[in-house]
C-alpha cells in the first residue's frame, strides 16, 4: 500500500475508464510502474478507511490523493457556471430534483444512480418526466460541485454515491478552501513532479486547467525556485523543469502503457520527446483503424520501442496480441524483452498463455520469442 501511495503521488492522478478489453485503464498504470500488484489495494485505497484516493474530475474522470480535494474546491464552486450541458441544465431547469437527489445521497448513501431512480415517487415520475438519465445528471451535478463524492464502484461499475463528510478523511475536509490562486500553484506543481520536465501545453493539460491560469502558476513557481525555465531539443515551446527532478545515469524501465497512462495521454508530448506518433482508435470503425482496437506503447529503456493492440480473452484464458508493430530503430531485443512483459502481464490477468496473431511487422519475432519463453 505504501508503494501504491507513492506511485500514486507521482503520478497525480489515474484517470477512470470502463473499456474493459484488457484491464480497465486505471489499473494499469500502476502495473507499468509496480509490476504484478493485487488489485484489492487499489479497491482499499479508493474505498475503504483509511481512504487515500478519491474520485474526481481531476484530468477526466480519475482517483486522485485525498489531499487534493481542497485544491480542487475553486473548480468545484464554478460548478453552476462551468459544469458541462446535462448536469448544468438539469440544476437550471429542475433545481428541485437536485435538491430531492442530494436528499436522498444525505439519507441512503452510499447509493447509485439506479437505486436512487428506484425510489422516485411514481406521481413526480409522471408530473417531472424524471428518468434514470436526468437523475443521473443531477448526481453529476452534485459531483462536480463536491456536494456529493464517490465512496466507490459496485460490481457492475456504477459509483456508489455519498456524502464528502462520509467518503474523505475529517482531516482532510477541515482544511481551509485555498485561493484560486493557491489552488493553480499547487495543480502545475503537482503536474511538472509528474512530468520531470514540460511545457506550459503538457502542464495546463495534466489538470485540465486554463492557459491564464496555468501561466500565472508557473511565472509564480519560476520566481519561486520551484521551475528552472530550459530549452528541450527539437521543441520551440519554452519548457520547465523541476527542481526535484533527477536524470538518471541508466534507464532500465521495461513497461506496457495503457492509452490512458499520463506518460502519453498529451499526445504532441509524446510524438515530441519520443517520436512516438500515437492515436487511441476505439472509436474509429474497424476497417479505418491503422493499429487496432485497444493499442498499448512499449516503453523500453527510454524510448517507446513498439506497440501492441491488446485483447483479455477470459473464456478461454488467452492473453491476445491481435497486431504488433516495431517503431523504426527499434532495438534488436525488442521482441524478447516484449515477450517477457506479455508473459507478465498475462500472469497478473489470471491468463494461461499469450496467442500471437499474424497482423503487424513485428510479429513474427513476436511469435518466436514467445514460443522461446513457453519451452523455457
Amino acid at each position: 500500500m505504501r508503494t501504491l501511495a507513492r506511485t500514486v503521488a507521482r503520478t497525480g492522478v489515474l484517470q477512470i475508464d470502463s473499456v474493459n478489453v484488457l484491464q480497465r485503464a486505471h489499473y494499469m498504470p500502476l502495473f507499468s510502474r509496480m509490476g504484478p500488484y493485487d488489485p484489492d489495494l487499489l479497491h482499499r485505497a479508493a474505498g475503504r478507511a483509511p481512504r487515500r484516493l478519491v474520485e474526481y474530475w481531476a484530468h477526466e474522470a480519475a482517483f486522485m490523493p485525498v489531499d487534493l480535494w481542497p485544491y480542487m474546491r475553486h473548480r468545484m464552486a464554478r460548478a453552476r457556471s462551468e459544469a458541462w450541458g446535462g448536469p448544468r441544465r438539469i440544476f437550471e431547469e429542475k433545481p428541485d430534483l437536485v435538491a430531492w437527489v442530494l436528499d436522498e445521497v444525505r439519507e441512503r448513501g452510499p447509493i447509485s444512480a439506479r437505486d436512487i431512480e428506484g425510489d422516485l415517487p411514481r406521481a413526480n415520475q409522471d408530473n417531472w418526466g424524471w428518468n434514470w438519465s436526468e437523475t443521473k445528471q443531477a448526481l453529476e451535478f452534485l459531483f462536480f460541485g463536491g456536494e456529493v463524492s464517490v465512496a466507490r464502484r459496485n460490481a457492475q461499475f456504477e459509483r456508489m454515491y455519498d456524502v464528502p463528510e462520509r467518503v474523505l478523511p475529517a482531516e482532510v475536509l477541515a482544511v481551509p478552501v485555498p485561493t484560486d490562486e493557491e489552488a493553480h500553484r499547487e495543480l502545475v506543481r503537482r503536474a511538472a513532479v509528474a512530468h520531470g520536465v514540460a511545457t506550459e501545453v503538457c502542464l495546463r493539460d495534466y489538470y485540465r486547467m486554463r492557459s491564464d491560469h496555468t501561466r500565472a502558476a508557473i511565472d509564480a513557481l519560476v520566481e519561486d525556485g520551484e521551475l528552472e525555465p530550459v530549452r528541450i531539443e527539437g521543441w520551440a515551446r519554452p519548457a520547465y523543469l523541476h527542481r526535484a527532478a533527477r536524470l538518471p545515469r541508466r534507464v532500465a524501465a521495461r513497461a506496457l502503457l495503457s492509452p490512458f497512462d499520463p506518460l502519453v495521454w498529451e499526445r504532441t508530448r509524446a510524438e515530441r520527446l519520443f517520436g512516438f506518433r500515437y492515436r487511441i482508435e476505439i472509436y474509429v470503425p474497424e476497417h479505418q483503424r491503422v493499429h487496432g482496437y485497444y493499442v498499448l506503447p512499449f516503453l523500453l529503456g527510454e524510448d517507446l520501442v513498439a506497440r501492441v493492440d491488446l485483447k483479455a480473452d477470459r473464456k478461454n484464458g488467452l492473453l491476445l496480441v491481435k497486431g504488433s508493430y516495431a517503431e523504426p530503430g527499434a532495438p534488436e531485443e525488442t521482441a524478447a524483452e516484449l515477450a517477457a512483459e506479455l508473459d507478465e502481464l498475462r500472469g497478473w490477468l489470471g491468463l494461461d498463455a499469450v496467442r500471437v496473431e499474424s497482423r503487424g511487422d513485428l510479429a513474427p519475432a513476436l511469435t518466436v520469442a514467445v514460443k522461446e519463453r513457453d519451452r523455457g
